[in-house]
């Protein structure tokens, strides 16, 4: 049966670690907790609990594929959650590590029982935010020497924001906002809305004159009109490269450009070369695969 580590009793290394990510420990001890709460409804592992008293053992959680990982940190709140004081991380990789089929990233030990229940729900949690920084690094390397960046946007899964956008920095890239309230931006609904993309940019700006307002715009003309209206972001939805690289010409350094929609990994390089500032992808959080971890006993 699962008695949680209450989180004052986790390392307070750990702790700074997680606060040191921008990551809040109370919340991801929450989120790992809810994990638990769905593996473990009555705190019972019957499978684990029906085998006998195997003693400890030390186990690696191993890369299986090439890539980056990100969120070991919390796979260790997971087994300290499960395991208590009973487990000892012997080894961990900095998150942001690029890794090779083979390579160790972390090392427990703890009583055999506990670590095969806590196995899934810290793989779940490092596998899924590996995939997202691993994802990510390919598009950071596919940018590279153009100067441009990637973004990720707010197509999170639910309750999972703060770590997928955490394990975006790991693999090289940049946030754009974090939610409805720390930056605006204004999109075609808000512009059918106002009645124009010139009034939106208007009103938000008028409401919130402190704000970072960014501007959608799907055309040249748009960005033309809300250049000249003030805008000093500038987001350019679905646009082939060329009309990218004529709007890149256009701007002449007044505002970032951002491109966003229809991209796809094998374009990154001749979008980067555009010259836009930023290219932002939906895909590197909401529909992301999972790298492949694994977790072995090590024979004596």
């Amino acid at each position: 049966m699962i008695t949680p580590l209450p989180l004052d009793l986790v390392p307070a290394v750990l702790v700074d670690e997680l606060v040191d990510a921008g990551l809040d420990p109370a919340a991801t001890y929450a989120h790992v907790a809810l994990a638990f709460d769905e593996d473990l409804p009555t705190g019972h592992d019957v499978t684990a609990e029906a085998m006998p008293e195997m003693g400890v053992a030390v186990a690696d959680v191993a890369s299986r594929e090439q890539g980056v990982v990100a969120g070991l940190g919390v796979a260790e709140l997971a087994f300290r959650y499960a395991l208590g004081e009973e487990v000892e991380v012997l080894h961990r990789a900095a998150d942001g590590t690029r890794v090779e089929p083979g390579d160790v990233v972390m090392t427990v030990r703890g009583p055999v029982a506990g670590v095969l229940t806590a196995e899934r729900t810290a793989l779940n949690f490092a596998s899924h935010l590996s995939g997202v920084a691993t994802a990510t690094a390919a598009w950071v390397d596919a940018l590279d020497g153009t100067g441009a960046q990637v973004l990720d946007t707010r197509k999170t899964l639910p309750g999972w924001r703060a770590l997928q956008k955490y394990a975006v920095r790991c693999g090289g890239g940049v946030n754009h906002r974090f939610s409805l309230s720390d930056r605006a931006m204004v999109k075609d609904n808000h512009v059918v809305a106002a009645g124009g993309v010139v009034e939106a940019y208007q009103r938000v700006r008028r409401a919130q004159p402190d704000l970072r307002v960014e501007v959608e715009v799907t055309d040249l003309d748009e960005l033309v009109t809300v250049l000249e209206a003030g805008c000093t972001e500038v987001l350019l939805d679905n646009m082939d490269s060329p009309t990218m690289a004529e709007a890149v010409r256009l701007n002449a350094g007044r505002a970032t450009l951002e491109a966003s929609g229809g991209l796809t990994l094998e374009r990154a390089a001749e979008v980067g070369a555009t010259g836009v500032d930023f290219v932002s992808v939906g895909a590197l959080t909401h529909s992301v695969r999972v790298f492949d971890l694994g977790l072995d006993f090590r024979e004596d």
